[in-house]
């Protein structure tokens, strides 16, 4: 549960104030860090203290102490040399090594329950039973962050992530997939949507430059008690999905700026492609030639303003007008008319839609 790492720095930092050589074995006798080289020794030792009924013995020359957990032997800690002061400092190491097992199994089960929380595994009285379990407070604001980094499994980005909200006592940081980092992040009163989005930048800024990861942020909408988590959990993967689709330059993406994009992603697809052929007779409006296509998105981004689209196409007017005209006669849509440019722009978007879950069946 504790990492090698962990237990190797940790016994170091014991060494280097105690300055008393200091090992720790699992159950089977074999050291899994130590401050000395000669460890193999003390296997035998370790088989046999394992099986005693004691919680600490000397032999060999050494102090042995046992970190137990509910019971189980987790850990042996030996203490090399013989005599009170050794065996102090014995105990010491052993009580440092007890309380982060504590610390690090509290930590799991946080996350575990995060982790069911998330994916709706709980019913709703274990939801507030198992909270108030782990002093976790039901009735907070948080939002549900998802980032999605660019290699599975990455770690660098995992620990930079929980370097930044490791002060941040209510925020969890877990995992449900290869790729996605999750945050449970908690919402001050007076906080609100600009808040989130100074966040989200914050996340992406740092993982671009500390963890050198190029990452996705995506989140949902702020709720106010803790049964409500997966609900921005699920927001927040539709609002990532949703801006791959119709907003793949986007780095940071929220569920409550989705707009239309956030419907098509609900449509059934035989439904899309009975819709673009009601509507084109057959014939997908991205089949049009690259010139068509930047005018049409142009005039779209102008909100159908002839002279401005012009100008920024640099364009004569007249030129424009005899785009839209032959658009119109090819599609049966006057894109100068608000009702034809929606019927227009949403058959763009369904067919982003529609290729992209193409994408997904290969």
């Amino acid at each position: 549960m504790i990492s090698n790492q962990i237990l190797q720095n940790t016994i170091d930092g014991l060494k280097n104030i105690a300055r008393v050589d200091l090992c720790i074995f699992d159950t089977d006798g074999k050291a899994i860090a130590s401050t000395f080289q000669e460890t193999g020794e003390y296997e035998e030792a370790i088989l046999s203290f394992v099986d005693s009924p004691a919680e600490n013995q000397e032999m060999t020359g050494s102090q042995f102490f046992k970190i137990s957990d509910e019971g189980r032997v987790e850990y042996i800690i030996l203490a090399k040399g013989s005599g009170n002061d050794i065996y102090m400092v014995g105990k010491m190491a052993a009580f440092q090594i007890q309380s982060l097992l504590v610390a690090y199994k509290e930590r799991f089960d946080k996350d575990n329950f995060i982790k069911n929380l998330l994916l709706d595994n709980l019913l709703l009285v274990d939801i507030y039973n198992r909270s108030k379990k782990l002093h976790i407070e039901t009735d907070v604001r948080r939002v549900v962050y998802i980032v999605e980094t660019s290699h599975e499994k990455d770690n660098n980005a995992l620990e930079t992530l929980r370097t930044l909200f490791s002060a941040k006592g209510k925020d969890f940081i877990t995992a449900v997939d290869e790729k996605n980092i999750i945050i449970v992040k908690e919402v001050k009163e007076g906080e609100g949507y600009s808040e989130l989005e100074r966040i989200a930048r914050t996340i992406l800024d740092m993982l671009n430059t500390e963890a050198m990861s190029k990452v996705h942020v995506a989140y949902g909408t702020i709720v106010n008690d803790i049964k409500e988590v997966s609900k921005s959990y699920k927001e927040a993967k539709m609002a990532l999905e949703v801006g791959k689709i119709f907003n793949s330059e986007k780095n940071i993406v929220a569920y409550n700026n989705l707009g239309i994009g956030r419907l098509i992603y609900q449509l059934p697809l035989p439904l899309c492609k009975m819709f673009i052929k009601e509507i084109f007779d057959g014939k997908s409006p991205d089949e049009f030639d690259e010139e068509t296509l930047s005018t049409i998105n142009k005039f779209f981004e102008n909100s159908l303003n002839v002279s401005e689209t012009s100008r920024q196409l640099y364009i004569h007017r007249n030129t424009l007008v005899y785009r839209l005209d032959k658009l119109q006669k090819s599609t049966g849509l006057d894109l100068r008319v608000f009702e034809d440019a929606i019927t227009f722009k949403i058959a763009l978007m369904v067919v982003k839609y529609m290729k992209y879950m193409e994408t997904l069946d290969y």
